[in-house]
């Protein structure tokens, strides 16, 4: 089924967009302050990359370095691929993002409200999971390797959190060797609880199997392609304990979609029989939403 490309700009999505932005680039300053910087930790992503290099440079070379140049660099050549794979409003509002954040960082004061590492690494991982999962609700990210989990979501259809998560091991064996193994080990907490965080809240790229049962199948179909624009197959069955004729859909949507499609499928047809199973793996042509 080809999409079709709509050129209009949607007012409320682009506020939506600017205002989810702002308020995740301030929540990831203000975390980096009050948590990442009292707790010593590194998180994901180049955020931590900027994180260790200003450590290095303060520690051995004696030279503070503030923390927006660094990871405006580190995020340049990842932001040009984004422009030209994934598209020029998401880069545009991602790049906002990150120079917000990044300046921000500078210049919010560093107030600690508490000295524990372990609840630091927790609840500074929660926040920060919960600010790039608002970014990404609202179509944009937050930079760094962002862009790469949403490229291969977007153009391959592929959750890679958990191998973003490994990727950062590197960074937090670097900082174990230079700084001790203490920081980098809680740093570890801080990142596993910022990666489920985000799966818990942003479910876009989450899929799952719909099986309805239905006297009325034509409602049911344009259910599910006004909700979600996907198309579904239909299979004759039978009642076994009836032995009276029914039809049964068969469709794959988003989990997110699904909570919406459930509603109107039982308003099409309040007898339907619905299951709901979870889709790992998924070969074919799946219509993606886009989100830039």
């Amino acid at each position: 089924m080809k999409k079709n490309v709509n050129l209009n700009i949607d007012p409320k999505r682009e506020l939506k967009r600017v205002a989810f932005g702002l308020i995740s680039a301030v929540i990831m300053a203000v975390n980096i302050k009050i948590f990442v910087r009292a707790g010593g930790l590194y998180p994901g992503g180049f955020n931590g990359v900027t994180r260790l290099i200003q450590t290095i440079f303060e520690e051995f070379l004696g030279i503070p370095l503030p923390f927006a140049p660094v990871s405006l660099i580190l995020n340049a050549i990842p932001a040009i691929v984004s422009f030209k794979a994934i598209g020029k409003k998401f880069t545009l509002n991602t790049g906002m993002i990150i120079v917000v954040s990044s300046v921000l960082t500078d210049f919010v004061p560093s107030v600690p409200i508490t000295q524990d590492i372990l609840l630091i690494s927790i609840f500074g991982g929660l926040i920060n999971g919960a600010a790039i999962s608002l970014a990404l609700i609202g179509g944009s990210s937050t930079g760094g390797t962002d862009f790469i989990a949403v490229y291969f979501a977007e153009k391959k259809n592929k959750d890679v959190w958990n191998y973003i998560l490994m990727g950062n091991g590197v960074v937090l064996i670097l900082a174990g060797i230079l700084f001790g193994w203490d920081k980098a080990l809680y740093s570890i907490i801080f990142q596993f609880t910022s990666t489920q965080t985000i799966h818990l809240l942003y479910q876009a790229y989450n899929k799952v199997t719909l099986f309805i049962v239905t006297d009325n199948p034509k409602a049911v179909y344009e259910a599910i392609c006004q909700v979600t624009n996907h198309s579904a197959t239909e299979f004759p069955a039978t009642g076994m304990y009836s032995n009276e004729g029914r039809k049964m859909i068969y469709s794959v949507v988003s989990s997110t979609e699904a909570k919406v499609l459930i509603r109107r499928v039982m308003n099409a047809d309040p007898h339907a029989f619905v299951n709901v199973v979870k889709t790992d793996i998924l070969m074919g042509r799946f219509y993606q939403k886009e989100n830039y």
